[in-house]
């Protein structure tokens, strides 16, 4: 009996005490929680070029691997139109801008110089009626177009291209300007993101143009390279910079005088200047980015890989498959990896988006 009592009495003291914890208590429950995978590349069916890219990042990132880079040298470099950005078959964003300012916006149009007013004319005979751009026309288009903008200073600059962008993107129905973004490629920044890349654009557009237009991804300025223009004081005048200081007051402004059309090996130049350092990844979708993927294959220290995007889908997108077509054979046989938007992309533009016929005031 006295041996029945002690145990009621030692069990009710373990109640007292509160509950007993275990290993299967709520607070190792949360800890044993695995979290789930990031998932990648959701946009992409499984090709080639997706493939090339896993296997290059995960070999170059492993520090057991003999061609591991270190984080601070894994450099990517991107052009803008055409290659993560919709090109808008068959003109540039900067070119329907300029067309617009020469030729529609009321508070220029009627001073526009004679050359800035026929390098936008050229534009619209292009995509109105196939009349083909006379040659060197980018940089016709360069120069007219730092005199088209000389005298905004940088925020305004900014505010007209982003109310321009917020327009409808002509040839499709639910897009803007501003978002017409190639949405698997903006699944490449964020994978690259992730495994310590750093990402620069490297455009032949403006510099500024393409500022405003890749800020909504969050890319900053310093990692923008692009067509330049120079810029003044707004009271500097004629003075050189060298012989002029800038007072508090004073703000910078736009002028006429084109530094650098960042095509081709000014592409190179403006990425060892700026970067100081050689990529070892590079995305492209045309002849003025070769020198830019030669400059990155040449690299004599890490692994690299190039991509070529080829515009050759004309179901989702304004293409010319006979120039598509042409482009891919060409870039296979230089050593590139060529990214197909018919085949590798399970949507452009975003599912909501449709493409339609062009339309014109």
């Amino acid at each position: 009996m006295k041996k029945h009592l002690f145990l009621i009495l030692a069990l009710l003291c373990v109640v007292a005490q509160g509950p007993v914890l275990t290993s299967c208590s709520k607070d190792d429950d949360k800890k044993s929680v695995t979290p789930t995978p990031k998932a990648y590349f959701t946009l992409w069916n499984q090709c080639e070029a997706l493939t090339t890219l896993k296997t290059y990042v995960e070999d170059v990132t492993n520090p057991n691997s003999s061609n591991y880079i270190k984080e601070e040298d894994r450099i990517a470099t991107f052009d803008m139109d055409g290659t993560f950005i919709g090109e808008l078959y068959p003109t540039y964003f900067e070119y329907n801008l300029l067309e617009y300012r020469a030729l529609e916006d009321p508070t220029y149009k009627d001073k526009a110089p004679a050359d800035v007013r026929q390098a936008a004319q050229n534009i619209r005979d292009f995509v109105r009626n196939g009349t083909p751009l006379p040659d060197h026309f980018d940089m016709i288009h360069a120069y007219a177009a730092a005199k088209a903008y000389a005298g905004m200073t940088l925020t305004e600059f900014d505010s007209y291209v982003k109310k321009y962008a917020a327009t409808q993107a002509n040839g499709f129905k639910g897009m803007t300007y501003a978002e017409s973004f190639y949405k698997p490629m903006l699944e490449v920044f964020d994978y690259l993101k992730d495994n310590g890349f750093t990402y620069y654009v490297v455009s032949g557009s403006d510099r500024f143009i393409c500022r405003s237009l890749v800020e909504s991804l969050g890319i900053e300025p310093n990692r923008v390279i692009g067509m330049d223009v120079c810029l003044s004081s707004n009271k500097q005048g004629d003075n050189a910079g060298v012989d002029y200081t800038m007072g508090k007051d004073e703000y910078l402004v736009r002028t006429d005088s084109l530094i650098i059309k960042n095509l081709k090996t000014n592409k190179v130049r403006q990425i060892s200047q700026e970067i100081g350092k050689q990529p070892v990844l590079s995305f492209g979708n045309s002849s003025g980015d070769c020198a830019m993927h030669n400059y990155c294959m040449s690299n004599p220290n890490y692994r690299t890989a190039t991509f070529m995007l080829v515009a050759d889908d004309d179901a989702r997108d304004h293409a010319d498959l006979a120039e598509g077509a042409r482009r891919e054979a060409k870039w296979r046989e230089a050593g590139y990896t060529v990214i197909s938007m018919k085949n590798d992309f399970k949507t452009i533009y975003g599912y909501s988006v449709e493409k339609t016929d062009f339309t014109f005031q």
